[in-house]
Parts: C-alpha cells; sequence; structure tokens
C-alpha cells in the first residue's frame, strides 16, 4: 500500500499567518484612530477652561478629592524610595568614600526621576482609572446625555473639572513625595551613622540646580494633564454594557501608564538637549 502524505500542516499555515497579519494590521489601526479621537477630545476639554460658566465648586471638590485619594500612599512611597535609595547606595559609596554624597543624590534622583515618575504612575492607578469608572459608570447610566437634554455641558462639568484638578494637584503630589523622600533618605542615612537633620538637608539641596527641578516641575503639570484626559476620555468613550466601566477604568491605567513613560522620555531627551546648548 502507497503512503498518504499529511498534508494537514501546510493547509493549515496559511490562514494562521493570515489571521495573525490581520491582527496585527486591526491593533495599529484602532491604536491610531484612538490617538486621533484623543487629540480631538484633548482640544474640546482645552476649550472648555476658557468657556463660561467656569465651574468653581466642581472643580475644588476634584482638587479635594484627587489630593485626598492619593496623599497617604504618595507619603508611604516617597518615604521608602527615599530610605531604600540610601540603604541600597551607602555601601558602594562607603568603598570610594564619598558617602557625604548621598543626600545630594537622593535629592537628584527624586527630584528628576524617581519622585515625578513614580507618583504618576500611582495617580495613573488610583485617580485615572477612578475618573475613567466613574465617568463610564455616568455613560452607562445615561446621566451624560441627562446633562446635555438639560443644558449642562457635560465636558465642561464632568470632564474639564477633572482634567484641570489633576493638572494641578499631581505637581503638588509631586513635591510632597520629593520631601518624603528626602525624610526617608535622612533616616536611611542614620540606620548607618549619625547625621544633623539640618546638615543633611543643606548637603541635600546644595547638589540641586535650575535644571534639576524645573524641567521635572513642567513634566510633571504634563503628566497630571494627561492622566485626567486619558481616565476621562476612556470614560466618555465607553458603551452601554455594565462590563464596559471595567475596560474603562482599566484600559484607563494602562493608557495613562504608557503616556506617562513616553513622556518622561520625550522629556529626558528635551533635557539633555538644553544642558548641552
Amino acid at each position: 500500500m502507497k503512503e498518504v502524505k499529511n498534508t494537514n500542516n501546510i493547509t493549515e499555515k496559511k490562514p494562521f499567518k493570515r489571521k495573525s497579519a490581520e491582527n496585527i494590521r486591526n491593533f495599529y489601526n484602532s491604536m491610531f484612530i484612538d490617538l486621533g479621537e484623543l487629540f480631538l477630545f484633548s482640544v474640546q476639554v482645552f476649550k472648555q477652561f476658557f468657556s463660561r460658566p467656569y465651574e468653581h465648586k466642581e472643580l475644588l471638590k476634584q482638587l479635594y478629592i484627587t489630593g485626598n485619594k492619593s496623599l497617604g500612599l504618595v507619603a508611604i512611597t516617597g518615604l521608602i524610595m527615599g530610605l531604600v535609595l540610601t540603604m541600597q547606595s551607602q555601601p558602594i559609596l562607603v568603598n570610594f568614600g564619598v558617602v557625604s554624597l548621598i543626600p545630594g543624590m537622593v535629592s537628584v534622583s527624586m527630584f528628576r526621576e524617581i519622585g515625578p515618575v513614580i507618583t504618576a504612575l500611582i495617580c495613573a492607578g488610583k485617580i485615572s482609572s477612578g475618573i475613567g469608572a466613574e465617568i463610564g459608570a455616568m455613560k452607562v447610566t445615561e446621566q451624560i446625555d441627562a446633562m446635555e437634554v438639560s443644558g449642562t455641558k457635560p465636558l465642561n462639568f464632568v470632564v474639564a473639572t477633572r482634567v484641570l484638578a489633576t493638572t494641578i494637584m499631581v505637581p503638588l503630589l509631586v513635591f510632597f513625595a520629593d520631601a518624603c523622600g528626602l525624610v526617608g533618605g535622612y533616616f536611611g542615612m542614620n540606620i548607618f551613622e549619625k547625621m544633623n537633620f539640618q546638615l543633611y538637608m543643606t548637603t541635600a539641596f546644595d547638589m540641586l540646580e535650575f535644571i534639576d527641578v524645573v524641567p521635572a516641575t513642567i513634566k510633571t503639570v504634563v503628566f497630571g494633564f494627561f492622566i485626567g484626559l486619558i481616565g476621562a476620555f476612556k470614560g466618555y468613550k465607553a458603551g452601554l454594557g455594565t462590563e464596559s466601566v471595567g475596560v474603562a477604568a482599566n484600559s484607563a491605567v494602562v493608557s495613562a501608564s504608557l503616556a506617562i513613560f513616553v513622556i518622561d522620555l520625550v522629556a529626558v531627551l528635551v533635557t539633555n538637549l538644553l544642558i548641552r546648548i
């Protein structure tokens, strides 16, 4: 009897490759569509910052909620980061005889990179997801449509106030995290050897320069804007099902975290160019 060759593997590979290529194409198409919709949404939200009526009470409410929701976690995280950074660096710097540089190293690291990025990621996890879930729930329960029918501008009352609140509050939270990081570094320094608190702070701030503080502060403002904007965009884009609320919250965290890393990369490149100039 003749052997029959199995040609199933050959016939199955082509549809698999075709499906994978279609999935990749659809992924990039949806990504660029989302970026375009996000740009148009950000233009509409930015216009609401200068259009009346100004929702001062809602803005103050969102500022309190945004700051109060993340203050404790930001403080603990900043304290631990400063403590860990000091404890990790101290044994290495002892070998080179430059233990006195630890306060300056901690301050520069916290103000330039660790404080802004870690705090922004915490805010992306807590604030952006909360905004996405809240606005998504309002969209599912048709509260957004009810506002439009009643004459209230939902983009002004719901979205613009939250985006402006995160834009203002995230830089303040970053400064608070930097201060907690310096305190944590002081505690870590005193584990190995005694150092006066005033001397520690003086040494830490002597190492800071203009290029260490101002670009990082501008970066945190951009972080705050996109944390609020992406959360509001994902919630505003949510479907009518109850599952869409969870999807909006999860998507807001992922997108906001990715945006933070991209913005941080661009900010570092621009800062390095300014230093060379």
